[in-house]
């Protein structure tokens, strides 16, 4: 397994990200400003996209995983990765989701703890509804990791 920073070129993992962040405009908000990683085991497997908010506040902005690897630790291991990658600038990292049964508790087992809530975020920002688990996504729920 193999973790390799993506320097140019970003676009090109475009139905990747697109798994974790639906609207491509949403993407180019963070896109070029963030640090992009992607995950290999033979062939690529996991992607994320991280961006500095403050002189030590990191965000999380877009981590995904194809579909079919998905529940086989990629998306942890990555995040893991980041951790030891960021532990030396880094005194917070924060990563925004909507309220799913799925997102919340993976990242609650990755160490993150909840923070805050921005009401309406999905409903405001987004051209169209977002489902996970069944459940139209309305409020991004922020939650974070100290280092």
């Amino acid at each position: 397994m193999k973790v390799k920073q993506i320097m140019t070129e970003k676009k090109q993992f475009l139905d990747l990200l697109l798994l974790a962040d639906e609207q491509e405009d949403m993407i180019d908000r963070y896109l070029e400003r963030g640090e992009m990683f992607a995950l290999y085991d033979n062939d690529l497997k996991a992607i994320c996209v991280v961006t500095q908010e403050h002189d030590s506040v990191y965000e999380l902005k877009n981590i995904a995983t194809y579909e079919e690897y998905q529940g086989q630790g990629y998306g942890k291991q990555l995040i893991e990765y980041i951790f030891k990658y960021y532990k030396d600038k880094c005194k917070t990292m924060i990563v925004g989701t909507g309220d799913s049964p799925l997102t919340v508790p993976f990242y609650e087992r990755c160490g993150f703890t909840i923070s805050h809530r921005i009401k309406n975020f999905f409903t405001d920002n987004y051209d169209h509804p977002i489902y996970e688990c069944g459940v139209q996504l309305v409020d991004m729920i922020y939650l974070k990791k100290h280092f």
